[in-house]
């Protein structure tokens, strides 16, 4: 028996409907093209670079995401965790802006106890209580001079009647542990300005500076001709040589904290006098209680002690000033456009005391982690050890650090954040990056360089779009220079393509 069949009468609402949808269909195949594209011509330059000399044993991972739809626009090797050194100073600066506000301001308390007599004596001592700022005493701004800070605090104490002091300067750390030093970092690293750790109580960016005068001939002993600031207490040993003319600062210090002992090696450049190179203080905060009492003896306010620590404050303390530290914002810019240790280390143990009471890497960690949580970021292979990334301990995936770079530009502290990014081309770290850029791009970029470790990481900024991006290399047997200029490629690549 013969079946019938049905069907219903095709319309033309039913020709119309196929027709959009043939249209859009082919939009998309296009549209899926034209983005392809782009990523074919990343891929071909991230390959290339892969199997450079030099970078054929290495690890190299990039990922792009788009800030405005959230998606992954390409990746290789994105999954693997990787050590970003000062690229991790992005979780630290952002957290702080999300957690501290860029209106915040580190105090420093100079406060005092005992009795005043009519003759303006004070039987008794002062106080000063570090905060945590960076900034106290620095020597590269003119408002932050430890001349400018010590005049301040010396008119405070004039208005407060004081012109003599019978007893000491006392000085406080208390808001931060005694580990300054993360117990990972590298024992070339730490005797140096730059590895110089952090204290409740900075001061002068915890470095003091070396000033070397070579000898007549290349590989002729090195001589140290003064340190600054003056009257430092400390057992040096010099065996720094002779290096060729031009070839810059390849000094190396070697001492623990707390420590007098300093050794100098390495090379300073022919004919360069009174070379100078920056070293870690041994105590920050004891300089800055010394320097003061000194400070104030030559301002005719006699000190008959000289600097104690006072690891527990007594009652009964009257204030005397309240030294507010330059707005959290621009600090925060200075850490990411010097990408300076010190300034990350202070804000990230100033995050774990305000979140855990007391300032320490294991309660800055909790910090800044807890702050990627509340973002509802997945971060497996993902580990935070300190605040500027000097540690090995750190790791990081480019896919966790473009959906970071994505999560935070929907903060509304954003902008402020992407301001302190520098600049390719212009600014900053970045300042030798990209010399050219396509009408419209714009490239804010954070880089983190140590032994074997190139990164980048931050924004590109198109008429379309805002691309967070992320590029890390692992283990090269090339200069840092030239896996720099290879890592440079890819990121040129990315800015020009999409």
């Amino acid at each position: 028996m013969k079946q019938s069949s049905f069907s219903l009468p095709f319309t033309p609402f039913h020709f119309l409907s196929l027709l959009i949808l043939s249209i859009l269909n082919f939009q998309l195949s296009i549209f899926n093209s034209l983005q392809a594209q782009p990523s074919a011509k990343v891929d071909l330059t991230v390959r290339q670079v892969a199997q450079a000399a030099g970078m054929e044993h290495a690890t190299l991972s990039v990922s792009i995401y788009s800030t405005s739809t959230g998606k992954k626009i390409y990746g290789y090797e994105d999954q693997r965790s990787v050590t970003p050194a000062s690229v991790e100073k992005i979780f630290t600066t952002a957290t702080g802006f999300a957690l501290l506000g860029n209106d915040f301001r580190f105090t420093t308390r100079l406060t005092m106890r005992g009795e005043l007599d009519r003759d303006g004596v004070l039987h008794g001592n002062l106080y000063i209580t570090g905060g945590g700022d960076p900034l106290l005493g620095s020597y590269r701004y003119r408002q932050t001079t430890f001349d400018t800070l010590f005049a301040q605090w010396t008119t405070a104490l004039r208005k407060r009647g004081v012109r003599r002091i019978d007893g000491g300067v006392f000085y406080n750390t208390s808001i931060f542990d005694n580990q300054r030093l993360h117990d990972s970092w590298q024992w070339g690293d730490v005797g140096n300005y730059y590895g110089a750790g952090v204290s409740g109580l900075n001061f002068h960016e915890n470095m003091y500076f070396v000033h070397f005068n070579p000898g007549a001939q290349l590989g002729d002993a090195a001589t140290v001709a003064r340190t600054t600031p003056k009257s430092l207490d400390l057992l040096e040993t010099c065996t720094v040589t002779t290096g060729a003319a031009g070839s810059g600062d390849n000094v190396i210090v070697y001492g623990a904290p707390y420590s007098k002992e300093r050794r100098y090696t390495g090379t300073v450049p022919l004919g360069r006098k009174d070379f100078s190179v920056r070293a870690a203080l041994p105590d920050p905060a004891r300089t800055c209680a010394d320097l003061f009492a000194s400070y104030l003896r030559t301002r005719g306010i006699s000190v008959s002690l000289g600097a104690r620590e006072a690891k527990a404050m007594p009652d009964s303390l009257r204030a005397v000033m309240d030294y507010l530290s330059t707005p959290y914002g621009t600090i925060a810019q200075y850490t990411n456009h010097t990408s300076n240790n010190i300034y990350a280390e202070s804000i990230f143990k100033y995050l774990g005391y305000k979140g855990y009471g007391r300032g320490s890497f294991e309660n800055g960690a909790k910090a800044v982690t807890t702050y990627l949580t509340s973002l509802g970021l997945a971060s497996e292979g993902v580990h935070i050890a300190d605040g500027s990334g000097l540690s090995r301990l750190n790791r990081v995936t480019t896919d966790f650090l473009c959906r970071y770079l994505v999560a935070v530009s929907h903060e509304s502290f954003f902008d402020n954040f992407l301001s302190t990014l520098p600049r390719a081309g212009e600014s900053g770290t970045a300042r030798h990056l990209l010399s050219t850029l396509p009408d419209g791009v714009t490239v804010h970029v954070k880089t983190g360089t140590m032994e074997g470790v190139k990164s980048y990481a931050g924004y590109i900024t198109t008429g379309n779009d805002r691309l967070a991006f992320a590029i890390v290399s692992n283990g090269y047997d090339c200069s840092s220079r030239e896996a720099g200029d290879l890592l440079t490629r890819i990121l040129q690549t990315i800015a020009t393509a999409y």
